[in-house]
């Protein structure tokens, strides 16, 4: 870790001092659009991203209006309104959101849809249509197994109904299996775990699993036991840390051999957890829309994005619940284009680490790289 990322009063004052930068780099967008000519200008917004990677996106808050409506006639269930624009309230939250409990009851009506095979099937189909319509190229899209026995379906039927969705869409995806932090469901993780072995594959299907939930209430340190059955059964796997909890929860989940992190947004709080994510090469999942509406921020102006980036972490963009957040992925890279004058040349290396943290083999990553651009951006670095 350089010395001036050591350094940085950010650790000590990023209330202060986040503002001071975005507020600097937004001036200086400012003066570079000012000076720039309109034909240089013209190219480089043509090397902007315009395909994307989704690394974190929870199927259940990918549900939107449109999705709830078809899900909601295939199976014959009555949603709490005709009008779209009433539906939509129930679904998502506004961009203001402060209160995250408004925040957690948008998931009520997007559980209730996902309670047969049938639905969860084409809710995996309609969600990876939906987003690969915004140009995303690839996608892990995760789940909680056990969220979807109420009506009588068993963790194993929920899987196979979500890789039943998988095959009757185009975009290229892999499913995540989330375990859940919470009270009286050690059985439910442990069968989450299990059965992700079963049906572990290295694409085109179950290719890691998560811990998601409560983060504050039940601490990351709680679950070694059950990450510790992963590593026996050799399963990749991701935790969500450093959201609702600082960054110790996130040195735990290194150590336990996370190979990457979900959000991790808190690890400016201890500057030795910066070092042991760089050093161990952790891909950070974040998520910008997300992390201010769950208050894992304050605002935007005291997000460590590019504090990140700039010291060579693997960050990457991700939506983590865009029907929710009224979000897309492309929404994200122009947000962070706006407030931290994020340049083409960056979002290369954002989509260069998606590449190489996603869940697949070789060969995807490569034909993913060709889709990108990223083999012709390398060989001209190297030229």
């Amino acid at each position: 870790m350089s010395d001036a990322f050591k350094k940085s009063t950010y650790f000590r004052s990023r209330k202060t001092i986040l503002p001071l930068i975005a507020v600097i780099t937004m001036l200086a967008t400012l003066f570079t659009g000012f000076f720039a000519g309109t034909a240089e200008g013209e190219d480089q917004a043509l090397a902007y991203a315009n395909q994307y990677i989704d690394l974190h996106l929870h199927l259940d808050g990918a549900i939107t209006v449109e999705i709830a409506k078809k899900l909601a006639e295939l199976q014959g269930f009555e949603l709490p309104t005709d009008s779209d624009e009433e539906l939509e309230k129930y679904l998502t939250v506004p961009p203001d959101c402060k209160n995250l409990n408004d925040f957690l009851k948008c998931f009520e009506i997007p559980g209730y849809l996902l309670q047969t095979p049938e639905g969860l099937r084409e809710a995996v189909h309609l969600v990876a249509d939906n987003i690969k319509s915004q140009g995303v190229v690839y996608a892990e899209i995760r789940f909680a197994p056990q969220f979807h026995t109420k009506e009588g379906m068993t963790q194993e039927e929920a899987i196979q109904a979500a890789l039943e969705g998988l095959k009757e869409t185009e975009l290229k995806a892999n499913l995540i299996l989330c375990c859940m932090r919470g009270e009286g469901n050690d059985a439910q993780n442990e069968e989450t775990i299990e059965l992700a072995s079963k049906y572990l594959v290295e694409d085109g299907g179950v290719v890691a699993v998560d811990l998601a939930g409560a983060e504050a209430l039940y601490p990351t340190e709680n679950y070694r036991e059950l990450f510790e059955k992963a590593k026996e059964l050799d399963i990749p796997f991701v935790i969500h840390a450093g959201e609702a909890a600082g960054a110790e929860s996130v040195r735990y989940a290194v150590e336990f051999g996370a190979r990457r992190i979900g959000h991790g947004v808190r690890i400016f709080e201890d500057p030795e957890v910066v070092a042991l994510v760089k050093e161990k090469g952790v891909t950070l999942e974040m998520c910008p829309t997300s992390n201010v509406q769950t208050q894992a921020i304050d605002n935007l102006l005291e997000y460590p994005f590019m504090m990140y980036l700039d010291e060579g972490i693997k960050v990457t963009l991700n939506t983590d619940d865009m029907a929710i957040e009224r979000t897309t992925l492309a929404n994200e890279f122009r947000i962070m284009e706006e407030y931290f004058n994020l340049r083409p040349e960056q979002e290369r290396i954002l989509l260069a680490n998606a590449v190489d943290a996603a869940f697949t083999t070789d060969a995807v990553k490569n034909q993913l790289r060709e889709i990108l651009g990223l083999d012709a951006v390398i060989q001209s670095n190297a030229a």
